[in-house]
C-alpha cells in the first residue's frame, strides 16, 4: 500500500487562525460553452416539437370525439323516445 513519495497537502491558514479562499478555477472554454449552448437549444426544439406534435394529434382527434359524443345523444335520444318516457328522476326523501 506503499504510494511513492508525495507531498502533504497544503493548508493555507491566514496568521490568525482563518482558512484562506482557495484560488478562483480556470473558466471554462469556449468550446465547452457553445457545446453547452447547441445543447439546451436542441433540448427546447426537441420539447418544442413534442407539443407541436401532441398538439396536431389533439387536433385529430376532436372531430371524431364531436361526432361520437353526438352519436351518443342521439342514441340516447332515441331511445328515450321509443320508450315513450321522461327520464326517470328519484325522489332524494321517500314520502
Amino acid at each position: 500500500m506503499n504510494q511513492g513519495p508525495r507531498r502533504p497537502p497544503t493548508i493555507d491558514m491566514a496568521p490568525d487562525g482563518t482558512f484562506r479562499s482557495p484560488a478562483p478555477g480556470k473558466r471554462a472554454p469556449l468550446s465547452f460553452k457553445l457545446l453547452l449552448g447547441a445543447t439546451m437549444v436542441a433540448v427546447l426544439a426537441g420539447a418544442l416539437a413534442v407539443a407541436a406534435l401532441a398538439m396536431w394529434v389533439a387536433a385529430l382527434l376532436l372531430p371524431v370525439v364531436i361526432v361520437a359524443a353526438f352519436v351518443a345523444w342521439a342514441t340516447y335520444r332515441y331511445r328515450r323516445w321509443r320508450r315513450g318516457s321522461a327520464p326517470q328522476t328519484r325522489m332524494p326523501y321517500p314520502r
